[in-house]
């Protein structure tokens, strides 16, 4: 099928200005985790416009079907759709026009290349057998994570999906680039809240009170053991804390100390054991020294595996559309996404999208306010992925 590979990048060429167009929309009026009602009717207004069916999915996610010749397998394609709760910094003509909130993960690119993506396939169906499922999935930055909710309320069934691909964009590669990684890449992660209770004071007079912040401060030292003593240094690990409040004076004591972690891992057994580790540390530690801690953990996504066959498959479809030079071997990434929740339920394969400029620009990380893309990347992105989906849809079918 490779004579399709010429065909997929002149349809890609011929619709990137409106995929920027779409692109500048969606960046211009962002939305924040399941509230993207009106990035969902935008959504199902551009599928409608092709002829799709879209129907609403998990309240604000949006699912369709292109099918091809009958009697193929079934894949599908995800793009996640929601914001952050950022200012957005840069000075540009698509600037967020809803205060506050800003396309700072770059949720905007893979909504439109997806829907790029869905008009190249939608005017090629003659050329493939089986169907693509079109996934707009709401509330990736915000537990519980949509893909879990669209998992729920269906999404992999009826029909049935063989395989999950998904890309996000990566501003330490350049525009016409990508990066795969198979088997475990993507960390779980965990919500860490704790709350120590002594009994506050003078400063003056320690020996009156029970000093919470000490505790605290034990506390944050001891459970790096976990990390460095506890875990098996082959499985990556991750526990941090970046929030401490200790709501005193330079002479008062106060009654309680507060903290904000994280935990991370790329082993769910190892996670499961971590958690009961920290719990018995901090309380016991905590009740040594005459306080209390309370310990809560938000159990948050599962770690993210790329199924080996299917991403040797995806990265030598990406040689051929793309060049071998322009894909590259990722890393293991010890930040969580929710796609993870679809690499658990089946074969799933997530690679990132170089969004940077060769000359440096927009070199800005992701979750920052001046975060932006080489709209370049609009012209690899669509093509790219739907001659993944039809690469995958041969394999399987």
């Amino acid at each position: 099928m490779s004579d399709l590979i010429p065909q997929i990048h002149l349809l890609a060429a011929q619709h990137a200005a409106d995929t920027v167009a779409l692109r500048r929309h969606l960046h211009a009026h962002p939305e924040l985790s399941f509230a993207e009602t009106g990035t969902a009717a935008f959504v199902t207004r551009e599928l409608e416009k092709l002829g799709l069916h879209p129907r609403p999915i998990a309240n604000t996610g949006v699912v369709a079907l292109i099918e091809g010749q009958p009697g193929g397998p079934t894949i599908a394609l995800r793009a996640d759709m929601d914001a952050l709760p950022i200012t957005e910094a840069n000075d540009v003509a698509y600037k967020s026009t809803n205060p506050g909130v800003m396309h700072a993960c770059g949720h905007d690119v893979h909504t439109a290349s997806l829907l790029g993506a869905a008009r190249i396939l939608n005017e090629l169906k003659g050329e493939f057998q089986g169907t693509v499922k079109l996934m707009f999935q709401p509330g990736e930055e915000r537990l519980p994570g949509g893909a879990s909710l669209m998992i729920k309320e269906g999404v992999l069934e009826n029909p049935a999906v063989g395989s999950v691909l998904g890309q996000h964009v990566f501003p330490h590669l350049p525009a016409g680039k990508i990066g795969v990684r198979a088997g475990r890449y993507m960390a779980s992660t965990d919500e860490l809240y704790l709350t120590i209770k002594g009994k506050g004071g003078h400063g003056a007079m320690p020996e009156m009170n029970l000093d919470p912040v000490l505790v605290a401060a034990h506390i944050i030292v001891a459970a790096q053991q976990i990390v460095s003593r506890r875990a098996n240094p082959k499985i990556p690990s991750v526990l941090s804390f970046g929030k401490v409040i200790a709501n005193g004076a330079t002479n008062v004591i106060p009654n309680e100390v507060y903290i904000e972690g994280t935990f991370r891992t790329l082993n769910e057994e190892w996670r499961n054991e971590a958690h009961q580790h920290l719990r018995r540390l901090c309380e016991g530690l905590a009740e040594s020294m005459g306080a209390v801690c309370e310990l809560e953990i938000r159990r948050g996504y599962p770690y993210l595996e790329n199924e080996p066959a299917l991403t040797a498959r995806v990265k030598a479809a990406a040689e051929a559309y793309l060049g071998p030079e322009n894909v590259v071997e990722l890393d293991q990434w010890m930040a969580a996404e929710d796609f993870a929740y679809f690499s658990q339920a089946g074969p799933a394969c997530f690679y990132r999208l170089g969004t940077r400029h060769e000359d440096g620009r927009f070199a800005s990380s992701v979750h920052t306010p001046t975060f932006d893309i080489d709209e370049q990347a609009l012209s690899t992105g669509p093509g790219l992925m739907a001659w993944l989906a039809i690469q995958e849809l041969a394999a399987r079918g």
